[in-house]
């Protein structure tokens, strides 16, 4: 098989993997080195930079040959599928011509489990020395560690690779016993403990020490499917913001899951994937991040799940009517971010004009606040928007309205990263 063939099938096999945004690499050229991290062909998606530009990454696997058999994965020792695998050197060559050609500019490795986790990693780690010390490659890298490899391993990995990952793929315990029977909590998690406590000893290390190496500058990440097991999104939330919590992640990613296989255990072959209930997820995700929300606020014992109809931020204005309207020239930051429709850049453009003078309603569009949500939420100098009237019920409808457009089509087929 020849190397195009291989990445036909490799890319192919990489493209349910959605942790692939937001690089947060920002290293600059260097003499004698090839690429930068500030910065279509088969295998290419995107990410953006620290400094918000977008990049395009060649996105593939090392091998689609797996010793594990999750039932909900492609890639299953079971499944009756075209096997291949690169060699470090087909892989590394592979990159730095795309990279000439400029198709891409960098890599984001991941792979089945080719006979052990260990001798998976032994392999990545093979093929990025080959980039960063052979081709003198110094563009983005994201790898995905293989949970149950050593710690010794995934050191190593995180000082070649800008960002690590570790999939925990299913978001309860009781779901990875019973899909990926192979694969336990503890394996997944360890990695993710090694990754969080080795990139604060490098940030340490680095204040002493000017040119001390960096371990994974970008952080970490990690992929839920959403759909495969009967989980909540309230479940889902508060895994969201135990593994902000505690490991320091930069990003938890969630892919609708999208039926490739029969089993009893999962949802039918023609079962539509959950978008909606996805795009829900990636909202309220927003909001823990930026917002300063918390899982807890969102859903709870009694509220298991989102509100399809509205966003999360404007499910909370609702279930929380007391806290409104809010005077925008009086409010203090963190209250501004609970305004339906004001997000953190245009809270921010608030305070900076009210100190000038007060503001009134018709000032605010011009500040970037999203008036057909806001609206109904706020006041300034005393006042709500002309004409504005409603009732507990017409203000559902209202924001319902005006979210139809936004909403991705739950008709439409889940798209390949490719085409």
């Amino acid at each position: 098989m020849d190397v195009l063939e291989k990445l036909t099938i490799l890319t192919d096999a990489a493209k349910y993997d959605a942790a692939c945004t937001s690089s947060g690499g920002n290293r600059a050229a260097r003499a004698g080195m090839i690429g930068n991290t500030s910065t279509a062909a088969a295998g290419c998606c995107h990410t953006f930079s620290a400094d918000g530009r977008c990049v395009t990454l060649l996105k593939v696997l090392l091998t689609n040959r797996c010793v594990y058999d999750c039932k909900y994965c492609v890639n299953r020792r079971s499944n009756d599928t075209p096997r291949t695998a690169f060699t470090p050197q087909e892989l590394a060559d592979l990159t730095i011509n795309f990279y000439r050609r400029n198709y891409i500019e960098g890599l984001f490795l991941s792979s089945g489990v080719f006979r052990s986790p260990d001798y998976t990693m032994e392999l990545m780690i093979q093929t990025l020395r080959l980039l960063r010390e052979g081709w003198r490659f110094n563009g983005y890298i994201h790898a995905k560690a293989i949970p149950g490899a050593s710690p010794e391993l995934v050191e190593q990995l995180g000082f070649l690779a800008d960002r690590l990952s570790v999939n925990i793929e299913l978001p309860s315990e009781a779901g990875l016993n019973s899909l990926a029977p192979d694969k336990t909590k503890r394996a997944i998690l360890n990695p993710m403990r090694q990754i969080q406590s080795r990139n604060q000893q490098s940030r340490e290390e680095l204040v002493k020490y000017r040119h001390a190496p960096r371990f994974a500058p970008a952080g970490q990440s990690t992929q839920l499917i959403v759909g495969a097991t009967p989980d909540s999104d309230f479940h889902i939330m508060r895994l969201t913001q135990g593994l902000y919590d505690r490991y320091q992640l930069k990003r938890v990613f969630y892919s609708a899951y999208v039926p490739v296989v029969e089993h009893a255990l999962l949802p039918p072959k023609d079962a539509k994937p959950p978008l909606l209930r996805e795009h829900r997820l990636y909202q309220a995700d927003w909001l823990l991040r930026f917002y300063h929300f918390r899982a807890e606020e969102l859903l709870d014992e009694q509220h298991r799940d989102f509100d399809t109809r509205v966003d999360p931020k404007c499910s909370w204005a609702l279930a929380h009517p007391e806290f409104y309207p809010v005077e925008v020239n009086t409010a203090d930051y963190e209250t501004l971010l609970r305004i339906p429709g004001v997000g953190p850049v245009s809270a921010k453009r608030i305070l900076s004009a009210r100190r000038v003078g007060g503001l009134r309603v018709e000032h605010l569009r011009k500040l970037g606040v999203v008036m057909k949500r806001a609206q109904f939420f706020l006041t300034a100098s005393g006042r709500m928007a002309d004409g504005l009237r409603f009732s507990q019920d017409s203000l559902l409808r209202s924001l319902i309205a005006a979210e139809q457009p936004l909403l991705p089509q739950q008709e439409s087929v889940q798209l390949s990263l490719f085409d």
